[in-house]
């Protein structure tokens, strides 16, 4: 098969740029740290994503599994509020997920090195934020630590 030539390589990773920007935008959306529980219900909605609901005493966890195979598990307090995130798969939007929060840690990620085998991690005091993995596969969580219930850990974000 003949190398391609320059345009031909223009092209094609032209086509790629755009595919993966139409993947990006078709990234469903999910809950926003910090925000109340009524975020994960239409973000479920939107995504078309399976969604079970694990309860116990002290937190409620809204596991979604979106089409693409990504899996983001939201902790939600007794009050309503979205303390923490996790995810699997796809890294997720980003934006979405952390919302208010999001500036902050881009400016954290831009003075945190990226340690080969241990991926991103950040503590800017309330927020943490843990992500490792590779192309295909991403695992992270992200929490506020002032929004932890009484007797959460953080070792339950998982």
């Amino acid at each position: 098969m003949p190398t391609p030539s320059i345009p031909e390589r223009v092209n094609l990773r032209l086509s790629c740029v755009l595919y993966a920007a139409i993947f990006i935008m078709a990234l469903p959306a999910f809950a926003t740290l910090g925000e109340d529980v009524s975020s994960i219900q239409s973000d479920q909605a939107h995504a078309k994503a399976s969604v079970r609901v694990l309860v116990n005493q002290l937190y409620s966890v809204h596991e979604m599994q979106a089409p693409s195979g990504t899996k983001v598990r939201e902790f939600v307090s007794p009050a309503g509020t979205v303390f923490g995130v996790a995810w699997q798969g796809f890294v997720p939007d980003l934006r979405q997920l952390l919302g208010e929060h999001f500036d902050e840690y881009t400016q954290a990620a831009q003075t945190s090195s990226i340690r080969r085998g241990r991926g991103l991690n950040i503590d800017t005091g309330d927020l943490v934020f843990d992500s490792g993995g590779h192309m295909r596969f991403i695992t992270g969580r992200a929490y506020l630590r002032s929004k932890l219930p009484d007797g959460v850990s953080a070792d339950d974000i998982h």
